[in-house]
């Protein structure tokens, strides 16, 4: 069984009178340790592909099933569930909050799962032991790089045990070595932990880290390669 699959999904937007097609008829099946890259022009599908994959959207037709179960017509706490059990989220601008120190950026996913303020403490530091940031718990994000910043990130999509990352971008404001030794923190944590990572990128550099690209076009997938 596939981990996560879509079934002929299509997303339209009203504007207007007017209806944008932003995916059409789109079926992909991505299985559990996959390292996949989304790839396509500005306006080609892959960012509301991925905001499907990630439940922020519902597809207008057809079916998506993440662990063989339809997620497509969840009610919005349902959804919710899933993004925060199943889904690690990470972006191009970071997200952190930036008065809180980066341990108290990581337990937010926590706050919501009845744990006590030691374990979330634990977990935190662990998650952020794994980016190698171990030391560095106590600094708020002014006092670090971009490239921390990024770590303290895929820390907190780390911290709930989700089996699926889903990165938007992530090496976007990041320099060429950052962008690298953050690729290769993704490259670790697919090949050590088995979780499957699905990134957004219009770097072709950035997705030779991967070993799958699929490639959108007007809301079509036109390509679907496999690297060994």
């Amino acid at each position: 069984m596939a981990l996560l699959e879509t079934q002929g999904i299509a997303k339209t937007y009203r504007l207007g009178d007017i209806a944008v097609n932003a995916l059409r008829d789109v079926s992909l099946s991505i299985g559990k340790g996959e390292f996949m890259a989304i790839m396509g022009p500005s306006g080609s599908g892959k960012s509301t592909f991925m905001n499907v994959l990630g439940c922020l959207d519902k597809p207008t037709e057809g079916r998506y099933m993440l662990e063989g179960v339809d997620v497509a017509h969840m009610s919005r706490d349902e959804l919710a569930t899933i993004r925060n059990k199943k889904l690690g989220f990470v972006f191009q601008g970071f997200n952190l909050l930036s008065r809180t120190s980066a341990l108290e950026n990581v337990e937010l996913p926590l706050l919501y799962d009845g744990l006590s303020a030691k374990e979330r403490r634990q977990r935190a530091a662990s998650a952020l032991a794994v980016v190698g940031l171990a030391g560095r718990e106590g600094h708020h994000p002014n006092q670090l790089s971009g490239g921390q910043q990024q770590r303290v990130a895929i820390a907190r999509a780390l911290v709930n045990s989700a089996p699926i990352i889903l990165a938007d971008e992530p090496t976007g404001n990041l320099d060429t070595r950052t962008s690298v030794e953050i690729m290769e923190l993704f490259v670790k944590l697919n090949e050590e932990s088995n979780i499957t990572i699905i990134l957004v990128t219009h770097e072709k550099d950035i997705a030779a880290f991967s070993r799958r690209r699929i490639f959108f076009r007007d809301g079509v997938v036109v390509s679907d390669e496999t690297v060994r």
